[in-house]
């Protein structure tokens, strides 16, 4: 088997044992020292991979040529975007889009996305350039993850850099703990996060607007709970 710099070169074995089966599009990923698989998206620093940064050439590459955040493979019709409960009011992701097999793998098996307990690390900023992602992050772990797919997308240019507007949903699948989500699962990760969706909103927005543009806040809060599991 194939190692380098600590990284193994890849099939199913290598996996810690908590996680599940790689689908058949993320199979050529490699695994790293601990057993976690590699995503396209992430840095490699001197040869090894650091899943707390973001490859920043990756990200306008996956946009134009449409590759899939998490295998870098080619994307069809179907755009599956891994998101938080903001991420889906406010229907604006940082990220890419995926297969739905990458971006489902991904809400139930990443360690960040599936427990809620977990938070990233930091990194030290004396060692490397680290570029923020655009917008306003949100640093909590909501605990709960989202795949939204759609059949489109828009890029547009937020204050510090470029977002994506995500399109009409044909479905969106809820999940929590490596699991399916409850509907009271989202709707209390959903609404412990809007104070800080509705502080960054009121910014935004300038005094003269920021009546409106809460109570615009608010309707898409209302109109994000169809998509909510039945129960």
């Amino acid at each position: 088997m194939k190692e380098e710099r600590g990284v193994r070169m890849n099939v199913d074995v290598d996996l810690r044992r908590e996680l599940e089966p790689l689908p058949p599009k993320m199979r050529h990923l490699p695994v790293d020292h601990r057993g976690f698989v590699v995503p396209y998206f992430v840095a490699w620093i001197d040869g090894v991979p650091d899943h707390r940064i973001v490859d920043g050439r990756k990200w306008p590459l996956a946009v134009r040529d449409r590759l899939c955040w998490v295998c870098g493979g080619q994307l069809g019709r179907h755009l599956s975007f891994a998101l938080g409960p903001m991420c889906a009011v406010n229907r604006v992701n940082a990220e890419p889009p995926s297969h739905l097999e990458c971006a489902t793998w991904s809400a139930r098996n990443c360690p960040f996305l599936s427990r809620s307990h977990m938070h990233r690390r930091e990194v030290d900023r004396t060692e490397l350039e680290v570029r923020d992602p655009a917008g306003m992050a949100l640093t909590r772990n909501p605990g709960v993850t989202g795949v939204w797919t759609t059949t489109s997308f828009r890029v547009f240019k937020a204050g510090t850099g470029p977002l994506i507007e995500i399109g009409p949903p044909e479905h969106v699948e809820w999940y929590c703990e490596g699991r399916t989500a409850t509907r009271e699962e989202v709707r209390l990760s959903t609404d412990s996060g809007l104070p800080k969706l509705i502080e960054a909103c009121a910014l935004e927005a300038g005094a003269e607007r920021q009546r409106e543009a809460l109570e615009a806040l608010l309707e898409k809060r209302q109109a994000v709970e169809a998509l909510w599991p039945r129960s």
